[in-house]
């Protein structure tokens, strides 16, 4: 299952190999200083903004990948199991996305480091 890790200045959505190969992404890093805000999304499908772009999409199962929509990119790693929450963490325009949207395992634990780490 993704992860959000906290590496040095940078953070790092962490997937699996199966994660990398469906998102067709081998690495998504962003510097700390990029974060505009970090939050919990309670449902995992309003964290998802934006149409299918590079990657996989399955309705009502799984988002791995880019999604495109008119304020930027968002790269969402959204594997479904019921009432699932998301981790969405906001980004500067400057950054390479302007959403991360991870099903993390302990979504409160993750916002909290990352908060922390980002100084926010």
């Amino acid at each position: 299952m993704a992860r959000l890790v906290v590496e040095g200045d940078d953070l790092i959505v962490d997937l699996s190999w199966w994660e990398k190969a469906v998102a067709r992404r081998h690495e998504v890093r962003v510097p700390l200083s990029a974060i505009q805000q970090v939050s919990v999304e309670p449902d995992w499908w309003r964290a998802l903004r934006g149409v299918r772009g590079r990657g996989t999409w399955i309705p009502g199962v799984l988002s791995y990948g880019v999604r495109p929509h008119r304020l930027g990119e968002d790269f969402s790693a959204v594997r479904v199991r019921g009432r699932r929450p998301a981790v969405c963490v906001d980004l500067w325009r400057s950054s390479p996305y302007t959403r991360l949207a991870v099903t993390d395992p302990d979504p409160d634990g993750t916002v909290r480091a990352i908060r922390t780490a980002a100084g926010i």
